[in-house]
């Protein structure tokens, strides 16, 4: 292929830019391309998350009203997590806290934690003829708090339409320190739609609340946007098969799908948040440590993960994009 290029930009490769003007000027992101068809941004300034993802010329994640909104916007009291939740394909929650904001063990926790407003530092963008690796970290620290170092590597492959993001987290600190990691992963339109068909091999089934349990029987249909709309919350137990459990969403409107792959021993949560709201048409599809109950939740029912000083815990996801049903789970 390289006889035919002036530069291999002109058809795949990795590129940063800066963001201009708004709450999201300056900002920095990386983008992918891998010549087969898939584009995917991923934001430097926020933990290295993917941002955007495009297949073949589609859509995939969910952008929030918010837009982007760079860290220094971030407000940690109560819920203002979500005035710069911006979703995109996939936002890091955690590291030592996940879920609703609540108190406990003494510390008062934000949202979702503060890794996802904390930036990356790039190590590197290695390319060869196979695909891309990028190696980034996240420093979720404080003086006299927890001191945990997330060390995020990244392989987009120039065989197929797929990538997949590898975390090492390690607890620097010399106590013991909660572990809390979840991938909140956000389908949007054109990808999700009342035609999508969603699959989440299970052997069991739980809401969150009373409210979800009311629309168990729908959890897995996907429905117009609606005024009004309240979102609901189920609990996974995930099949898996070799120790891999394997998730997907498929539109038959535009042919196109992903499947979610992870192994369970390290992800052993899995929830579906599921919110068909006009403008927040969404879907998340969350594989975890722990649910996004809150860490006191957590703590409580004795499913609150640690890290011992010096410890790390690898987690990931495997995301592969597809346009045939047949490739379908």
């Amino acid at each position: 292929m390289k006889d035919y290029l002036g530069n291999p930009l002109q058809v795949r490769g990795a590129e940063q830019y800066i963001l201009q003007n708004g709450k999201g000027g300056g900002m920095h992101f990386l983008n992918i391309r891998n010549g087969l068809g898939l584009e995917v941004w991923i934001s430097l300034d926020r933990a290295g998350d993917v941002s955007r993802v495009n297949y073949l010329g589609d859509n995939i994640g969910y952008f929030a009203p918010c837009g982007y909104v760079a860290p220094s916007y971030y407000d940690s009291v109560g819920t203002g997590f979500l005035k710069s939740f911006t979703a995109g394909f996939f936002t890091t929650c955690g590291l030592s806290a996940v879920g609703s904001p609540c108190f406990d063990d003494g510390e008062e926790l934000p949202m979702h934690g503060t890794v996802s407003n904390t930036p990356a530092t790039l190590y590197s963008v290695e390319e060869n003829d196979n695909g891309i690796t990028v190696k980034l970290k996240v420093s979720d620290c404080q003086l006299f708090g927890n001191k945990l170092i997330l060390h995020r590597k990244y392989y987009f492959s120039y065989t197929d339409n797929s990538f997949e993001v590898t975390d090492n987290t390690v607890n620097e600190s010399d106590r013991i320190t909660p572990f809390m990691i979840l991938y909140h992963c956000n389908m949007g339109y054109p990808l999700l739609s009342e035609k999508a068909t969603l699959k989440i091999p299970h052997n069991s089934i739980h809401p969150i609340d009373e409210y979800a349990e009311k629309f168990i029987d729908t959890a897995l249909k996907m429905e117009k946007p609606q005024a009004g709309y309240e979102e609901c919350c189920y609990s996974f137990d995930v099949k898996e098969n070799a120790g891999i459990s394997s998730v997907g969403i498929f539109n038959s409107a535009i042919s196109k799908g992903l499947v979610m792959s992870y192994e369970k021993k390290n992800l052993p949560c899995f929830t579906e948040w599921k919110m068909m709201g006009k403008n927040d048409y969404a879907l998340g599809l969350e594989p975890g440590n722990c649910t996004p109950e809150g860490r006191d939740v957590m703590r409580k029912n004795g499913t609150l993960k640690f890290l011992q000083p010096g410890e790390q815990a690898t987690t990931g996801v495997k995301f592969k994009f597809i346009n045939d049903i047949n490739s379908f789970i």
